[in-house]
């Protein structure tokens, strides 16, 4: 029972590794140009290196708080501030009030457990002034437990009720950004998107209510196991699943990169690669190990696992036996 445990427990922490791996080879700026490009209207046609230098500071990664009340904190600007009896206001030397506000990305091992935006970022917009938030959110596959969508509603949500103090004061309503919320879903039926946004309809009359319908965007996209053929329609859906496949080697992922995307391989990107590689290997001998001895467990013979998990008999019989103290 104790190895039965500790495997479950290597096989959750493998699990969480890959999904770690996987959250920081999509954050890396050059791969969201290439989403942006895709997903959000300013951004179509341009060139993702030059896409690149919009996206401003460090992509957050598994960093912020989604719980209300936990994605903003608040710092004191400088040494000789103090806080006063508003404890959502500084008083600096100078006696002028002050309030800073910024992404919550502090004492992560207190808050240690919560949900958190897999990526979130600011991008600066070709007119150098107005800025957007975009959130992306990797997904093994689609959720078994919840609505995909409705999540995505959830998190559009906070990031809009969030600029609040931050990104917009008082009732400056006018001061909020547009925010993306683009969800990446794999091992789905079909490559697939879709934007969700909002909509106005008349109901009665045709008065020009001022606002902005285009504040809420989620993108849904849906990757299919088979790699997509290399065509202009599937070129975001090949690029993302030549990077999350658990199917391609190393050798082949850094190829398709850099021949049909021309992203420079350096280092870095190499080690992330290479890291989520070794990660799906082990995560597929597992699933193998756990598909033997649920045939061994249900009477199949040596023979007939070999031909299911194109293993030999000699393979089969050294995992039962590795195993075998579990079942006692």
């Amino acid at each position: 029972m104790d190895t039965e445990i500790k495997n479950a427990v290597s096989a959750t922490d493998q699990d969480s590794q890959y999904d770690d791996k996987a959250k920081r080879l999509l954050g890396n700026k050059i791969i969201l140009a290439h989403i942006l490009i895709k997903t959000v209207d300013e951004f179509r046609g341009m060139n993702p290196k030059d896409v690149v230098s919009y996206i401003e500071g460090e992509p957050f990664i598994s960093a912020v708080p989604v719980e209300p009340g936990l994605t903003n904190i608040e710092k004191i600007s400088s040494n000789d501030s103090k806080l006063s009896n508003d404890s959502k206001l500084f008083i600096d030397s100078r006696g002028n009030g002050q309030r800073i506000v910024g992404m919550n990305t502090e004492n992560a091992e207190i808050n240690e457990g919560l949900v958190r935006f897999d990526i979130i970022f600011y991008v600066r917009m070709k007119d150098g002034i107005s800025q957007v938030i975009v959130n992306v959110e990797a997904q093994k596959d689609e959720p078994a437990g919840y609505h995909i969508l409705n999540r995505a509603v959830f998190y559009v949500s906070r990031l809009i009720s969030s600029q609040k103090e931050r990104d917009f004061v008082k009732i400056n309503y006018d001061d909020i950004k547009r925010v993306f919320s683009i969800w990446i879903c794999m091992n789905m039926d079909e490559n697939s998107m879709a934007y969700v946004h909002l909509a106005k309809d008349n109901l009665l009359g045709s008065y020009p209510w001022k606002g902005g319908l285009d504040l809420l965007n989620i993108v849904l996209i849906g990757i299919a196991n088979e790699l997509p053929e290399h065509d202009e329609k599937y070129e975001l859906h090949r690029l993302l699943s030549t990077l999350l496949s658990m199917e391609l080697s190393v050798d082949e992922k850094l190829r398709i990169i850099k021949t049909e995307y021309y992203i420079p391989v350096d280092d870095e990107l190499r080690k992330d690669v290479s890291a989520l590689c070794n990660l799906s290997q082990g995560i597929r001998d597992n699933t193998l190990v756990d598909v033997i001895m649920t045939m061994y467990e249900n009477n199949f013979t040596l023979e007939q696992i070999a031909v299911a998990t194109k293993k030999s008999v000699e393979e089969v019989s050294a995992i039962i036996k590795k195993r075998e103290p579990i079942l006692a």
